[in-house]
C-alpha cells in the first residue's frame, strides 16, 4: 500500500513519548524515506521490556524506514564495566540472537533490518580522530550530565563514562542515519548530540523517544535489578512467581507495574501478532467469567473502579507473558544456544572455603610458644638420627 508522507509521519511518531525534530522529520519524508537506528549495549540478560522497542521497529519498517540495529559492544564495557571485555563478544552474539528471536515471534521480517556491531567502525582511525576532537570541545560538566540517566552513577566514576555520550553522538554520523530511536532516558544524550555534532561539521539528527516501561516494583525496569524485571528466558514458574510478588494494589493505577506490562507490552504485541489488540482477564465462572479487553483504557478504567481484582489481573498477565515468551524459550533450547548463553553469562566462580586453624585453649601465649619451640627441637633431633650411619 502506497503511503503519503503524512501517513508515514503518523506511523513513525505514534505512541512515542517525545519527538525532537518533528519539522525536520516532515521535511525529509516529503522527499524520501528516512534512515534510523536503535542501539543496545550488550550488558545484562535481556528482559521483557525489549518487546517495546521491537514493536516500534515494526512501525518504522511499515513506514518504509531503513532500520539499523546497533550492538554497542564498546559502550557495554565503557559503562562502568557492566560487561567485562572478555565477555563482550559472547554477549554481543547473545543479544543479536535474542533480538532476532523477539522480532521473529512478532512476525517482523528480518531481511529488512541491518545489524551493525559498534567495534566494526568505532575502532577506525576516522572515528578515533573525531572522538578526540569531541574531547577537546566537550566540558566535563556536559559529558557527565549527558550520561546521568544512562551511564551507571558511582561515587568515584571512571573516565570511560564521560566518553560514552560522545561516542553515541558520533554513532549517528558513522551509521549514516537521519534519526536515532531510544528510550526517553536517552534524552540528555540526544540533546548533547544536537549541540556538539554541528561543531564537528555534522548535521543535527532527529530523535525519537519511547516512554520508559515501569518495572514490577513500579520503578524503571532495569537489567541490573532482578526484582524489577522478567528475563526472556525465565521459566513459566519464575514468571508466575515474579508477577505474584509485583506491586498491584486494588484500584491503584499509579505505579502499578502489572498494569504497565499490559499497556506497554501485551496490548501492542497482540495487535502486531494478530492484527487486533486483545487482552483476556481470566476468571472462574462464579466470579463473572473471562473478560476480553480490546483497548488498554477500558482495562485501566475497570481496574480503577475495582471491577478487576489484582489476583485475576496478575494471573492473566502471567499467562499472556508466558505465551509471548514460549517461542523465544524454544529457540534457546538448542545445545548451540545453551553454549552461547553459558559463554555470555558464566556462573560465578565458587569461593574457596576458608580452612579454620585449630586453636589451643586454656594455655598462656608464652606456654604455646615454648611448646612450639620444643616441638621444633625434637623434629631436628629426629632428622639428625635419620641421617646418621650407625654401622
Amino acid at each position: 500500500m502506497v503511503q503519503t508522507p503524512e501517513q508515514k509521519f503518523e506511523l513513525i511518531t505514534r505512541n512515542l513519548g517525545e519527538v525532537l525534530g518533528a519539522d525536520q522529520l516532515k521535511a525529509t519524508l516529503a522527499e524520501r524515506d528516512i534512515k534510523l537506528y536503535w542501539g543496545t549495549a550488550p550488558t545484562g540478560r535481556v528482559h521483557i521490556a525489549y518487546f517495546v522497542p521491537m514493536v516500534k521497529l515494526a512501525d518504522y519498517l511499515q513506514a518504509g524506514c531503513h532500520v539499523k540495529i546497533l550492538l554497542a559492544d564498546i559502550h557495554a564495557f565503557l559503562d562502568n564495566m557492566k560487561a567485562p571485555i572478555e565477555l563482550v563478544q559472547a554477549r554481543t552474539k547473545y543479544y543479536e540472537q535474542v533480538v532476532k528471536s523477539i522480532l521473529r515471534s512478532l512476525g517482523v521480517p528480518l531481511e529488512k533490518l541491518e545489524f551493525v556491531v559498534g567495534s566494526s567502525y568505532e575502532l577506525s582511525r576516522e572515528f578515533s580522530m573525531d572522538n578526540y576532537k569531541l574531547a577537546a570541545l566537550v566540558t566535563e560538566h556536559d559529558a557527565k550530565k549527558a550520561g546521568s540517566e544512562v551511564v551507571k552513577q558511582v561515587a568515584s566514576p571512571a573516565l570511560s563514562g564521560l566518553l560514552y555520550p560522545g561516542m553515541q553522538a558520533l554513532d549517528e554520523e558513522y551509521l549514516g542515519v537521519d534519526a536515532q530511536f531510544g528510550g526517553i532516558d536517552q534524552r540528555k544524550i540526544f540533546t548533547f548530540a544536537e549541540k556538539y555534532l554541528p561543531m564537528l561539521g555534522y548535521s543535527k539528527r532527529i530523535h525519537l523517544m519511547n516512554s520508559m516501561v515501569p518495572g514490577l516494583n513500579g520503578s524503571k525496569m532495569s537489567a541490573s535489578d532482578p526484582n524489577s524485571k522478567i528475563d526472556l528466558l525465565d521459566t513459566k514458574k519464575e514468571v508466575q512467581n515474579k508477577i505474584k510478588k509485583a506491586y498491584c494494589e486494588l484500584g491503584v493505577v499509579e505505579g502499578n507495574g502489572v498494569l504497565a506490562f499490559a499497556k506497554n507490552v501485551l496490548f501492542p504485541t497482540s495487535e502486531l501478532r494478530t492484527g487486533h489488540a486483545e487482552f483476556v482477564v481470566l476468571r472462574p465462572e462464579q466470579y463473572g467469567g473471562n473478560t476480553v479487553y480490546t483497548d488498554y483504557a477500558s482495562l485501566e478504567s475497570d481496574f480503577a473502579e475495582e471491577k478487576v481484582h489484582p489476583g485475576d489481573l496478575k494471573s492473566s498477565v502471567a499467562a499472556a507473558i508466558n505465551t509471548l515468551l514460549d517461542p523465544i524459550r524454544e529457540h534457546f533450547e538448542s545445545a548451540e544456544m545453551q553454549q552461547l548463553l553459558l559463554e555470555a553469562y558464566p556462573p560465578p566462580a565458587a569461593k574457596p572455603k576458608a580452612v579454620k586453624q585449630k586453636k589451643k585453649h586454656n594455655k598462656r601465649p608464652d606456654a604455646v610458644d615454648a611448646e612450639a619451640e620444643a616441638g621444633a627441637e625434637v623434629k631436628a633431633v629426629e632428622e639428625q638420627l635419620a641421617n646418621t650411619n650407625l654401622d
